[in-house]
């Protein structure tokens, strides 16, 4: 089968271990494949994906392959498979936009971005780049709190005429005004804010609706998060967060069985540690009532190394958007939306949307491809 052809904008720690994992589970056999939801997509493999043009603005990467340039610092996500071979991709100099924050100009060069001196491309030159590469998806892997740098590149992706995946939470999928874009280009687009694979959220939400179909009452929680990343880094800047802390209270309040006052319910970051890397140590609190009114709590400790957790639920969304592409889908991808994100345009139960995403693979597996 074709390869299917993506692109990149953000060569950091997430695309760092999307781009391993391809190279990774290429050897693998189904039975060995540890730590996918899909070995088989469509007909389409983890390995049957191929990055064909990056982005970035930092000068360790910008200029350099892509596989050189996924271990540059300030990435500092575990190394699963070192030996990712030379790509023959350029990561091309991005537009910076609010893609930094002025905040990270503070701390060492080892975990802030280095902003490279080249000259920052126009639409016309990313769009240019996009068409000359032949990508067909371009994943969006910007910082928290790039708003401006998310709609840039999604207008790209809608001049280019291919699929976009917004893995932040910047809201395009989740908009009804850029979903009307893509739809009237017949265009295919996921967002918003990927879901780990098992994180924080889809944790929090699987207790939230065990709560609920259990009876108890919940009354109040909180999730609060640290890692020593530069995501993490970046959020250290709250003006940047307002968008990241409604994508994920809204994904735990849409499973309540009674929304909670805005008092009694704290989602999203807490703190940069630096010396936890690319770790994320998450700690949830409930509070709720049982039978006969009598309370009860639970707490809850999470330890995961966050980018891989992103990556393997990127793989599978990257799949669904060439099912997409392949049936001449285009607007918002619903099934595949609710289940990979935090925003989508429509919140389902995790149980509907796993339902849903699976229909829609069974449905759009069989479809010939359109030349």
């Amino acid at each position: 089968m074709d390869k299917i052809k993506i692109a990149i904008v953000g060569i950091g720690n997430c695309a760092s271990s999307l781009i391993q994992g391809i190279e990774y589970y290429k050897d693998k056999t189904p039975g060995q494949a540890i730590g996918l939801m899909h070995w088989d997509i469509g007909g389409f493999s983890p390995s049957d994906i191929e990055i064909v043009a990056a982005f970035d603005i930092d000068s360790r990467k910008v200029g350099r392959d892509v596989n050189e340039a996924i271990f540059a610092p300030p990435n500092c996500t575990k190394i699963f498979c070192p030996s990712v071979p030379e790509t023959g991709v350029t990561v091309s100099m991005g537009k910076i936009l609010d893609g930094f924050s002025e905040h990270m100009n503070e701390y060492d060069e080892n975990v802030r971005f280095l902003l490279s001196s080249e000259n920052q491309p126009d639409k016309q030159e990313v769009v240019s780049i996009l068409k000359n590469s032949g990508a067909e998806i371009l994943l969006n892997y910007l910082p928290v709190g790039s708003e401006e740098a998310t709609k840039f590149y999604a207008q790209c992706a809608l001049d280019t005429g291919i699929a976009f995946i917004n893995n932040i939470p910047v809201f395009i999928a989740s908009n009804p005004e850029w979903t009307q874009k893509f739809e009237e280009k017949n265009i295919p687009v996921i967002g918003d804010d990927i879901k780990a694979q098992l994180g924080a959220t889809i944790t929090h939400r699987t207790l939230t609706d065990l709560f609920k179909k259990r009876g108890v009452e919940l009354e109040r929680t909180y999730q609060l998060n640290t890692g020593g990343n530069t995501d993490f880094l970046n959020m250290l800047n709250r003006k940047r967060l307002s968008s990241k802390k409604e994508s994920k209270t809204e994904a735990v309040q849409s499973v309540t069985a009674t929304r909670l006052d805005n008092r009694n319910i704290h989602v999203g970051p807490s703190d940069y540690v630096p010396w936890q890397n690319d770790q994320k140590i998450c700690f949830i609190r409930m509070e709720g009532k049982l039978f006969g009114d009598i309370p009860m709590n639970l707490e809850l400790r999470l330890s995961v190394e966050d980018s891989p957790n992103s990556a393997g639920v990127a793989i599978d969304a990257i799949r669904c958007c060439k099912l997409a592409i392949n049936a001449g889908l285009g607007g918002a991808l619903f099934s595949p939306a609710a289940y990979f994100c935090k925003h989508p345009p429509r919140q389902l139960t995790d149980d509907e949307a796993y339902r849903g995403v699976e229909e829609f693979i069974k449905q759009y597996s069989v479809q010939p491809v359109i030349s």
